[in-house]
Formats: structure tokens, C-alpha cells, sequence
């Protein structure tokens, strides 16, 4: 693995722990900027060279993971991030990607970014029926009972209209300080910021807390298709939504050139201290909808649309030592244990140092005074040591030459940035391994908690996830602060996950570069797991999405002899090795939509935007959220709009509903 590939292993590795914690746990581990700035280092690699681009990276997808304990919602339309930009620079960057797009005549609108939490609201005839969170940008939770309490939310608009909107919501200042005023009384844990509080509050299965936090929100997009009502631009979509009821954002301009658009940042760069809630940078978007169209989507975000961050807050403490941990693939992670110091309402106490060139690069020493860089989150990113306050007797930081866990020698493969521990029996190892089968994502088995697991291992009860299944009640029992009932709902959630479908198997094995999605790709193209095991790497490669890399890893991982006993003790144990999804069979030739990229715009009056798409997905067609020359089909409802006139311009067959849903009962 060459330099490039392990930086973006690495930044994968980075920034799914960093989404976990942040959209799951509710528990930042890094500042906003931290993870801005890793993502679009990550960007930039990846754009430079595509043949590294895992499938399971964060830029493929929107990345974050529904919570437990709500009800999931799926987006009629995905809730996107957006690209951001730091610096003139970048923005300019930005500006000169749409000159050359789509020409000279084109304007922006600004508007305020708000650090809140993002929402969709869903009303049918005016009325409010649904709100959810953003989620993944896929999925999202059910949040209706709390949004209701937020005033700021019509419950019913002032026309009849079916619409989904997006907006933020938020907790002013006032309401914030309010709230930590009380919780000290109480000797309770403050909130560090107004977001975390905001978001607390709407992940709160009880509504009346959700009341008394006086939210408040901002809404500022139309889900899915504006043209459909009557609209052309950004500019007066606001406008629209305000005419709705909705509470808009009053602070925007609309921006003739990018110098204006710089304008508009250096204002509220100045009198952002001033206003009542808080704001972490300025969002920029292309006005009208046919320029959007035009311009179109990446696989995270749209490409007329960007956010500008503010420079984030700098701070100096002492690093008291340097904490090294072992991950399932062996890397060594060396973390900084900080003096804590207190950086807009957080204690900060941790922070990252990624590897050992990082630490050698700005030789960073314990007892070191360190600058670190936060812009409102928890952990931040060490920048640089203050060299003049330097200790006399400090000395140079060595990373061990033997895994901290199992004293195995550590070995750092050719073109590897990280040090490994290569003991295929280090505890540590082996605990993150199990960690990861068990999580959510992969096997989900309730109640195996990282602490649970470390008993299991540390008492000898199991020594790899094939034992997991041969765990016992009587077994449990004895683990610290297992009970019965604890004991007997793990047995029922080991048994209960016997059943899953065969991707949940191939992610929860931790086979190296296969992610969730990968892992889904691999087990509906092969079916089973035999199939799979059997699979050769000129086969592999050639499946859509795998790529060489993964291939090989695949080929690699079966071919281990100890890789192969543990799937037979799976086997042995009850584990399904099948997959059980539902495979899209496609008669190509006598099915028009089959290998179909198809594009939906304006009203359709028979079928709803999401079943329309949902039969032409089932019967292997794409639906698309732009037109473009990769487009085979248009299907135009009533005031069908810039999409169809692109359509037209382009000669891209074009159908009504009625001719769709013929198509569709065949």
C-alpha cells in the first residue's frame, strides 16, 4: 500500500469513529472544523485518485446512523451535505467551476449558516403530519411529538399544499443560558453548546422536555422538485416558504458576483457576536433552479451550493502524555492527553495525533505547550507546539517498538504510515474485532457493550465471534452487573441474530476495504457464502463498485486457512451464510426501464413522487435528480419545468404518467 492509499485508508478510518460519535452517541470527539477539514483533505485525494475511492467512504455517502427508540423515516428525497469551503480561495474556487459550467449570467443567494440540528418537515393539505432528522440523509428518525412543540413550526400553513420542507432547528442563546442557568442549580452537567442542547432536546423520548427547552427553527428548502410549484429559484423559494408561513431566515442577500458573496462573509464575520443564535459559517447557492439542474450532483452534495466555515478558535494548553490504543486491524493510534482547558463552554481534554510522521513532523513532545484549533466541538486538532516554551530536558517522542497490549513486535509495512501489531491472538485486536461484528450495522446483537465484550475475553469465555454463540445464561450471570433477565435477552439477541441476511455477515467479519456497501454489493451478486469464498479475483474485479483493491482483499482474506475454520464454525453454530434481500430481476429488451438512468420532474397526479421511483427502481431503472446527456428517459408531470425544457433541448425521450403507468402494468 502506497503513501496515498494509507492516508486515505486512515481518513476513512478518522471520519467514520469521528460520524459515529457525533450523529449516533451525541458525544463529538472533534470539532466541526476538524472533520471539515479531514473530509475534504479525503475529497481531494479521492478526486486525484479514484482508483483508492473505497466504497464504504464517507464521501460516497452522506454519511451518520439512525438512533434506536424513534420510528425511521426515509427522505422522499436525500438530505445532502454540502461541500465547504475555508478560504477566499476556495470560494473563488466554487465561482470559477460555475463560470465554466454553465457561463457568465448566473447570480448567488447567501444566507446564514445556523448550528443547529437539520429537520424535514412533511405537511399533506397544509397540515403537519411528519418531522424527522436528517439521519444518514437516507434514513431519519421520527421526531413529530418534539417539533410540534417548537412555535416557530406552523402546525398548518396558510394554503393547502402538499409539501416537504427542510430547515434547522435551534436553540437561541437566551434559551441556552437559561437552560445551563438551571441544570447548575440542579448540579446538573452543562451542556457544552447551544447545538448539543438543541439536539438533546429533540432526541428526548419525552415531548414536554423538548417544551420546555423553547427551540426555535429556520426553514430554508423546498425537498425534492420547487419547480413543481411554480418557482424558479432559490430566492424566491424563500419568499415562498415565508408566504407559507414558515419562520425564514430574514438575514440573506442575493449576490451578483463572488466579491459580493466575500462581502456578505466579511459582515457577518463582525456582527455574528451580535445576533440571538448561533452561526458557524454562510451557505452560498446558485439562484435558479435551471442553473442548478445544469450543474447537478456529486455523489455527497450538490454542486452549486457551498459553506463557508469560519476560521476556527485557537487555544493553548500542556500535553501531559501520549495514550496509545490498538484498533481490530492492528494500527497503533497514538492520542494526546491534554491539560484540560476550557474553549467556548467544552472542557477539552483529548485529541487526536493520527500517527507517528504526524508526531515526528511537528515534533510534538509530552510536556510540550500545544496550540490547538476548536470551532464549537469537543476534541480538537493539535496544530502546533509553542517551541520557546519548550521544557530543557524535553526529548524527542518514540513510539514503542511492542504492541502496548500483547508485547508483540510492532511492524510498519512497506508504504504504511501506521505501526501494526501483526499477533493474530492480541487481545486488543481480537476486542475490537468482536466489537465490530456485534455494532449495529453489522450483526446487531443488543447488549453486547464494549464492556461486556472485554469481560467475555478477559475471563476466557470466548476467544473469537464463533464463541459468542456458544455463550450460555448460567455464564452470563457471573459477568459484573448482569442479571437474569440482562443474561437471558443476550442469549435470545445471539440467537435472534443467526438470522441475518448474509451483508450483515460480510460486514461484521471486518474484511479489509469492505464497508456496508460492499459487503451488500458482494453478497446479492453472489448469494451465498460458499459462492463467495469461491469467487476468483478476474470475477471479483469486474463486479460494478469492487475494484482491484477490494478484490484482491477479498480473494486474500478467504484464502486464509483460519479465515476459512471460523466460517465453518459459524456455519457450525446455526449462522445464515445466504442472502435473504430481494434481487431485481430484470428482462433486458422486453423491460423498458432496465439499465435506464430516468429523470421525474413536475406534478404527477396517479402515483406519488417515491412509488413512482420505488416500481422503476424494482424493475432495474436508476431515477435521477437532474437531466443531463446520461439521461435515457423523462417522465413530465403538470408543470414540469427547466428539466423538461433541458429534456427537449437535448432530444431525450420524453413520456406523460399515463404512459408511464402502462409501462409500469405490463
Amino acid at each position: 500500500m502506497n503513501e496515498i492509499e494509507q492516508r486515505i485508508a486512515e481518513l476513512n478510518k478518522l471520519l467514520h469513529e469521528y460520524g459515529h460519535a457525533y450523529y449516533v452517541l451525541d458525544q463529538p470527539v472533534v470539532l466541526d472544523s476538524v472533520y471539515d477539514q479531514l473530509l475534504h483533505e479525503l475529497i481531494a485525494l479521492e478526486e486525484a485518485n479514484p482508483e483508492f475511492i473505497f466504497p464504504d467512504s464517507p464521501t460516497q455517502r452522506v454519511g451518520g446512523t439512525v438512533l434506536e427508540g424513534f420510528q425511521k423515516v426515509t427522505h422522499a428525497t436525500p438530505m445532502l451535505s454540502l461541500s465547504n469551503a475555508f478560504n477566499e480561495e476556495d470560494l473563488r474556487d466554487f465561482d470559477r467551476k460555475i463560470r465554466q459550467a454553465i457561463g457568465e449570467d448566473y447570480s448567488y443567494v447567501c444566507e446564514l449558516k445556523i448550528d443547529g440540528l437539520a429537520i424535514s418537515l412533511r405537511y399533506e393539505d397544509g397540515v403537519f403530519i411528519q418531522g424527522a432528522t436528517r439521519g444518514d440523509g437516507y434514513l431519519g428518525e421520527d421526531i413529530t411529538a418534539n417539533l410540534k412543540t417548537i412555535r416557530a413550526i406552523p402546525l398548518r400553513l396558510t394554503k393547502p399544499v402538499t409539501i416537504e420542507v427542510r430547515g434547522e432547528a435551534y436553540m437561541p442563546k437566551k434559551s441556552f443560558e437559561k437552560l445551563n442557568a438551571a441544570r447548575t442549580e440542579k448540579g446538573e452537567e452543562l451542556f457544552a453548546n447551544p447545538r448539543n442542547a438543541a439536539a438533546g432536546s429533540l432526541r428526548q423520548l419525552d415531548p414536554k422536555i423538548a417544551a420546555s427547552r423553547q427551540l426555535s427553527t429556520f426553514i430554508y428548502a423546498i425537498g425534492g422538485d420547487g419547480e413543481a410549484y411554480g418557482i424558479d429559484g432559490h430566492g424566491e423559494m424563500l419568499d415562498y416558504l415565508a408566504e407559507l408561513g414558515f419562520p425564514s431566515n430574514k438575514e440573506r442577500q442575493a449576490c451578483a458576483t463572488i466579491d459580493d458573496v466575500l462581502t456578505f462573509i466579511t459582515k457577518w464575520t463582525e456582527e455574528r457576536p451580535n445576533l440571538p443564535y448561533e452561526i458557524d459559517g454562510i451557505v452560498i447557492k446558485v439562484n435558479r433552479y435551471a442553473h442548478q439542474d445544469e450543474l447537478g450532483f456529486t455523489a455527497k452534495s450538490p454542486r452549486w451550493a457551498i459553506a463557508y466555515k469560519f476560521p476556527a478558535e485557537e487555544v493553548v494548553t500542556k500535553l501531559l502524555d501520549i495514550e496509545l490504543t490498538v484498533g481490530r486491524t492492528g494500527v497503533i493510534t497514538p492520542t494526546a492527553i491534554l491539560e484540560p482547558v476550557l474553549v467556548a463552554g467544552s472542557t477539552v481534554g483529548r485529541a487526536s495525533l493520527h500517527n507517528e510522521d504526524l508526531i515526528r513532523e511537528k515534533d510534538i513532545r509530552i510536556t510540550d505547550t500545544v496550540i490547538i484549533r476548536k470551532a464549537g466541538d469537543i476534541i480538537p486538532q493539535v496544530v502546533g507546539v509553542l517551541v520557546e516554551q519548550r521544557q530543557e530536558d524535553s526529548v524527542p517522542y518514540k513510539m514503542p517498538t511492542h504492541c502496548p497490549a500483547c508485547e508483540s513486535e510492532l511492524v510498519r509495512i512497506e508504504g504504511d504510515v501506521a505501526l501494526r501489531c501483526v499477533n493474530p491472538l492480541c487481545q486488543a485486536q481480537i476486542a475490537e474485532g468482536v466489537k465490530h461484528f456485534v455494532s449495529r450495522n453489522a450483526m446487531n446483537i443488543d447488549g453486547l457493550g464494549e464492556k461486556v465484550v472485554e469481560q467475555l475475553l478477559r475471563e476466557g469465555y470466548i476467544h473469537d465471534v464463533a464463541d459468542l454463540y456458544l455463550l450460555q445464561v448460567e455464564q452470563l450471570i457471573e459477568l459484573d452487573r448482569m442479571g437474569q433477565k440482562s443474561a437471558t435477552n443476550l442469549v435470545e439477541a445471539l440467537e435472534k441474530s443467526k438470522d441475518n441476511s448474509l451483508e450483515r455477515l460480510l460486514f461484521g467479519l471486518g474484511i479489509r476495504h469492505v464497508g456496508e456497501k460492499a459487503a451488500k454489493i458482494l453478497a446479492e451478486h453472489y448469494e451465498t457464502m460458499d459462492a463467495l469464498m469461491e469467487a476468483e479475483f478476474e470475477h471479483l474485479k469486474e463486479i460494478h463498485e469492487i475494484g482491484d483493491k477490494m478484490a484482491e482483499s477479498v480473494v486474500n482474506y478467504f484464502a486464509n486457512e483460519k479465515i476459512q475454520l471460523l466460517i465453518t464454525r459459524l456455519k457450525d453454530v446455526g449462522i445464515n451464510m445466504t442472502f435473504k434481500g430481494k434481487k431485481v430481476q430484470v428482462e433486458v429488451g422486453t423491460n423498458p426501464f432496465a439499465g435506464k438512468t430516468i429523470v421525474l420532474t413536475g406534478k404527477l397526479a396517479q402515483l406519488t413522487r417515491n412509488e413512482a421511483k420505488a416500481k422503476i427502481e424494482e424493475l432495474g431503472g436508476t431515477v435521477a435528480g437532474s437531466v443531463s446527456k446520461k439521461t435515457d428517459l423523462v417522465i413530465a408531470g403538470e408543470d414540469a419545468g427547466s428539466k423538461l425544457t433541458k429534456a427537449q433541448s437535448l432530444s431525450i425521450e420524453i413520456w406523460d404518467e399515463n404512459r408511464l403507468i402502462e409501462q409500469l402494468q405490463q
